[in-house]
Order: C-alpha cells, then sequence, then structure tokens
C-alpha cells in the first residue's frame, strides 16, 4: 500500500510539471543603447504551439498584454521618443492594440501588473497610444520575440510572432 501510495504521489506530481510546462511562458529581454541611454523590455514569450495566433489567440481591435503573464516592461535611464511620442526617462508598462491594418503600441504609466485584464483605470494612465508598422515576415517565428535593430543613430523596435512583424522607431531625444 506505501509503494501505491508512493507511485500515485510521484505520478500527480509529474503530471502537474508537465501541465505546467506546457502553458508556461519564459522571459525575454530586448535592449539597446541610443546616444548613451540605455532601453530595455522584459517581456513574457509565448509560444504558437500550432495555434493561430492574430485573430483567435490574440484578439484583433483588443488591447493586448504583449506578451505573457507578467506585463511587458520597458525602462530607460533617458528621455527617449518612440513613434514620434517623447517618453521621458523611467519605467512603463507597454500594451497593444494589433489589427489587421497597423497596430497602436500603448505606453502606459502603470506598472506592476500581471497583465490581464486591462482595466479601465489604466486609461487614465496612459502616456500614449503609438501607430506601429505591421509587415508580414516570410518565416513563421514560434516564439513571441520583442528586438531592436539598428536604423542609422535610432533603432526600429520590432515585435514578431506567427508570420507578423510590429514595429516603430525609437530615438534618444
Amino acid at each position: 500500500m506505501k509503494r501505491f501510495c508512493l507511485l500515485t504521489t510521484i505520478l500527480i506530481l509529474v503530471s502537474a510539471a508537465a501541465f505546467g510546462q506546457r502553458y508556461t511562458s519564459g522571459r525575454g529581454t530586448a535592449e539597446t543603447t541610443l546616444k548613451g541611454k540605455k532601453i530595455s523590455i522584459d517581456y513574457g514569450r509565448p509560444q504558437m504551439h500550432g495555434r493561430k495566433v492574430y485573430g483567435e489567440l490574440v484578439p484583433l481591435g483588443q488591447v493586448w498584454r504583449t506578451g505573457a503573464n507578467k506585463a511587458t516592461h520597458i525602462t530607460t535611464d533617458g528621455d527617449i521618443v518612440i513613434g514620434g511620442t517623447t517618453v521621458p526617462k523611467g519605467t512603463y508598462t507597454l500594451f497593444t492594440v494589433p489589427s489587421a491594418n497597423g497596430w497602436k503600441l500603448i505606453v502606459n504609466k502603470v506598472t506592476g501588473q500581471w497583465g490581464i485584464p486591462y482595466k479601465p483605470e489604466y486609461e487614465k494612465e496612459e502616456l500614449a497610444r503609438i501607430d506601429m508598422k505591421v509587415s508580414p515576415l516570410s518565416t513563421p517565428v514560434e516564439e513571441f520575440t520583442i528586438g531592436f535593430t539598428p536604423a542609422g543613430s535610432d533603432a526600429m523596435l520590432n515585435m514578431d510572432w506567427e508570420k507578423t512583424r510590429a514595429s516603430v522607431k525609437v530615438s534618444a531625444k
């Protein structure tokens, strides 16, 4: 009987760990330095797992936490400009509104959120909603990825997943 209980307990623990692993997303960091000002983004990295992402897993026309689990945060040690909008030195939460015609990047002054739901009181704390350009990727990206690519003295902030890239220019002020 002891052996049966021990085996049952082990089976339950292994099953729980395997189930949790399947639905747990890792964390990622994207960093760049522009004119001596460091910009860092911490975000969750969900995976496709054979699912259709935009329009199903991530609804179009609704605020998305832009990753998984804990909300995505951007920290800058100097004033920067994102898509023409000045973002003062500090830490902010990033959300997006994906759509077929273009995305909106939401820079929010409230930090520490889990990521969902996007509460009505968060709208009052928005620094800005910034247009993002959307373009197709030739190869699918399995794991949601945020990164920076150099663009002269500036950088492009890219969000890649499935076969979609959303991007916006970032500059040091």
